[in-house]
């Protein structure tokens, strides 16, 4: 018999398979009505993640990898978390492999994984796809977490990168007046980079702005990217007034420079990013954010593996795109305790 499903919860009671995924893993962001109607609803539809176990193969390691870019920002740390509370709770371990941006450590991690005979992975991509080949050839049971890979239609949990981008930018432009706004993406050849300039040039066209290469550079999403472009755009003769940065660790990097040049933010240069430090926040909240839920984003990409690996028949590829939220600071321009927006 076909076990049930989160998706098929979250159909039944016309929610995101987000919010099951929360209100199942005891999250306190579910209300508790809602926490009740799903906890009544998995109970009738005889949802148990026992079904796991009893339909995987003795020879099978109850061993799932993690593949992440950057063990050290905040963001993936919290992914990293949801993927091994999650792992555990339903009986697996989980193995940690960092990539440091680097596609040939990521490709060490995928024919090392493959030769541990795990039963399958959580992948965020560093690069364009090539060193997931052999996970593909493999048949190898695999879920994206955070970054797409466009030639493979696997099942994905995603942040809505275009959308916060968007709001970030339109922020700057609707409420600030700013109309040269410099942007530090990631490489092109990571979607979430990609994505978040596609934001930012739709707020451009919306309010009338022509779109300038020249105030845009893709790099990496790294302090020393950050710290390096800020430099230069700041020692020109005219400089943007204001930058979107990819995220946190290349937003540090742009207020390490402006400090350098004597620069104030945000009387200076506003400053907007993505993922928020969570730890650094409650000391001193400062960053304009668009906040993703990473460990959501961790726990649900692996319900969405460990169905894969317990045999489920589930043809279509499966996509969650998980909104961000847009908390207002003082790096915009802003005073603190400002509104927190909706993505």
């Amino acid at each position: 018999m076909k076990g049930v499903t989160i998706y098929d919860i979250a159909k039944e009671l016309g929610v995101s398979p987000a919010t099951v995924s929360r209100a199942l893993s005891g999250s306190d962001k579910v209300k508790e009505e809602t926490r009740r109607k799903i906890a009544e609803t998995a109970k009738r539809l005889n949802y148990t993640p026992n079904y796991l176990a009893r339909s995987l193969k003795k020879k099978q390691s109850y061993t799932i990898a993690l593949i992440i870019s950057d063990v050290t920002n905040p963001f993936f740390t919290n992914v990293a978390r949801g993927v091994e509370d999650t792992a555990s709770r339903f009986g697996f371990n989980t193995i940690f492999c960092n990539t440091d941006e680097d596609p040939d450590k990521e490709r060490v991690y995928v024919d090392l994984m493959l030769k541990k005979m795990v039963d399958g992975l959580v992948v965020s991509s560093c690069g364009d796809g090539r060193t997931l080949l052999p996970l593909k050839e493999k048949g190898m049971p695999v879920v994206l977490v955070d970054r797409k890979v466009g030639k493979f239609h696997w099942d994905c949990v995603v942040g809505d990168s275009e959308g916060g981008a968007y709001t970030l930018t339109r922020h700057l432009i609707e409420v600030h007046g700013h109309k040269e706004i410099a942007v530090l993406a990631g490489p092109l050849t990571i979607s979430t980079s990609a994505e978040r300039i596609a934001g930012y040039k739709r707020a451009l066209i919306e309010f009338g702005l022509p779109f300038r290469s020249e105030l845009v550079t893709a790099g990496y999403y790294k302090e020393d990217f950050g710290y390096r472009i800020a430099k230069d755009f700041l020692s020109g003769e005219k400089r943007p007034q204001a930058c979107f940065a990819g995220n946190n660790f290349i937003a540090i990097g742009v207020v390490r420079a402006a400090q350098e040049h004597g620069l104030r933010i945000p009387e200076d240069l506003a400053l907007v990013t993505f993922d928020d430090l969570e730890l650094a926040s409650l000391l001193f909240p400062f960053f304009t954010v668009a906040k993703q839920p990473a460990y959501t984003m961790g726990s649900l990409a692996t319900q969405l593996l460990l169905e894969r690996i317990g045999g489920e028949k589930i043809k279509e590829n499966r996509e969650v795109v998980l909104k961000p939220e847009i908390i207002i600071r003082r790096s915009c321009g802003c005073e603190p305790g400002k509104q927190v927006l909706s993505g």
